[in-house]
């Protein structure tokens, strides 16, 4: 028995629609994977404090700096600077003209001394 025209169609539809629902299904779970990405990284900045770039002018001790504002704040060598070494957990920074003392992981602010002058 010879295969009919019909047949090579259904079985063309068939194989189409795997190869559809195959994309499909990888696709979403890309989707998935970068949404549950974007979820992780939020979560991890969400103990930091709001960003405020050049604009902010002034940290108060207990504030929260933003996490974009303490990466792009350079690091202050203390002892060069004649400033406490920090407890552990904690780092010097410069930001806006000032020295900001505060948690690594957090932003929250321990210290804040003028970088022109104590």
């Amino acid at each position: 028995m010879a295969n009919s025209p019909g047949r090579a169609s259904t079985a063309l539809k068939a194989i189409g629609m795997a190869a559809l629902t195959t994309a499909l299904v990888a696709a979403s779970t890309v989707a998935l994977a970068n949404q549950r990405d974007d979820q992780r990284n939020d979560s991890y900045h969400a103990d930091w404090g709001q960003d405020y770039g050049a604009t902010h002018h002034v940290w108060r001790r207990g504030d929260r700096i933003g996490y974009n504002d303490w990466s792009s704040a350079p690091p202050v060598d203390y002892r060069s600077h004649h400033l406490r070494a920090p407890p552990q957990g904690y780092a010097w920074r410069e930001s806006n003209g000032q020295y900001v003392l505060a948690a690594v992981t957090t932003g929250v602010i321990a210290s804040i001394i003028l970088a022109g002058g104590r």
